[in-house]
């Protein structure tokens, strides 16, 4: 790889492993693991990078592996290279598994115009046909281009551009692997047109990353049917500060989990509704002793838009900043509404515009 000149415009790429950096290991049987440093990462592009890219290895992890910590040490880095005025935009490199959390994480608390894009790969780096490249160029097109600036952080796979609130892995193996059924891309890349955007929407006040990391355990519950109050309770005695529960429906439970949650908050554990489902928001409608109404009377928080992964990032950050549950209410009613100018799931109107 040619050196870049530090003292020209580029790009940053941080590299934290995930699929797009892994190789069958010839020591464990076979199995596929994170290897590739972000240089070798970076060469599969075979001389058609576009733009000067600085590459910073953070670690070599599956994404199924990170922590909370981590996923903090991933948004310490972003600000540290953004500090550089020649920077122009971001690139990480991150597994899928967990990309919908750390990109999340790097949205929330992120305080810059420049645009930061996480990327991965479904197919490892030494399989026949790897996506990892095609995904990488389109990430770096997305991080250097004038109109990503203002969209805080993005994700940019299979030509298809999201922004980091409300994306979900949507498939286990399929090269689209991600997508936000709410609202869909705001987005598109391609070698003949470019990278395509809309208008960058107003985004909300960046949250501050807490100045210590500090442990606050918050815990993900399912409810499922005949779900009783055991697994909530275990989460109380390990001493959750947090929990979200992931509902059925549209934020629905039953009431044994109802019962536990009026006593969880009562004693102070802030809990959020989120649900199982792919698409549409937490609302409390039904009762019955186990509906939405019912937990929202308990003291839970609907999520609206937020699904169970993001809620449980979103919970966790503002715990770890000593927010009110009050103030996290706040949050969550703004964060997870859907913004109002923004068609549903529909990316055709982006052709021609620049």
């Amino acid at each position: 790889m040619t050196p870049i000149d530090p003292a020209s415009p580029h790009v940053v790429l941080l590299a934290t492993g995930g699929t797009i950096s892994s190789r069958a290991s010839n020591g464990g049987g076979g199995a596929t693991v994170a290897s590739d440093t972000g240089e070798q990462v970076l060469a599969g592009l075979a001389g058609s990078l576009m733009y000067p890219v600085r590459v910073i290895d953070v670690f070599r992890k599956g994404s199924y592996l990170l922590t909370f910590e981590d996923m903090y040490g991933i948004c310490v880095k972003i600000r540290e290279v953004l500090n550089d005025p020649l920077v122009v935009g971001v690139v990480v490199t991150h597994g899928t598994d967990t990309m919908e959390e750390t990109a999340f994480l790097a949205d929330l608390t992120h305080n810059d115009s420049r645009p930061v894009v996480f990327t991965g790969a479904q197919r490892s780096a030494d399989a026949d046909d790897p996506d990892g490249p095609d995904n990488l160029a389109g990430a770096i097109a997305v991080a250097s281009a004038p109109s990503a600036a203002g969209h805080g952080v993005l994700v940019c796979f299979a030509g298809e551009i999201y922004n980091a609130c409300g994306l979900r892995k949507i498939h286990t193996s399929d090269l689209r692997a991600f997508g936000d059924p709410d609202l869909g891309p705001i987005g598109t890349f391609s070698q003949a047109e470019g990278v395509l955007l809309r208008e960058a929407r107003p985004r909300m006040a960046p949250l501050p990353l807490p100045d210590e990391r500090g442990q606050v355990r918050v815990d993900l519950v399912a409810a499922y049917p005949g779900a009783d109050e055991t697994h909530l309770r275990a989460s109380l005695t390990a001493g959750a500060k947090g929990v979200v529960l992931q509902a059925t429906g549209i934020g629905n439970v039953n009431v044994p989990l109802v019962e536990v949650v009026a006593e969880a908050t009562a004693a102070g554990v802030v809990v959020v509704t989120s649900t199982r489902v792919q698409a549409g928001p937490v609302k409390a409608v039904y009762g019955a002793g186990g509906g939405g109404r019912d937990l929202l009377a308990a003291g839970a928080i609907p999520s609206g838009l937020l699904r169970p992964s993001q809620s449980l990032i979103l919970l966790a950050l503002l715990l770890r900043l000593g927010w009110t549950r009050q103030d996290i209410a706040g949050q969550f009613a703004s964060r997870g509404s859907a913004p109002q100018d923004v068609p549903v799931a529909s990316i055709n109107h982006l052709k021609g515009t620049s």
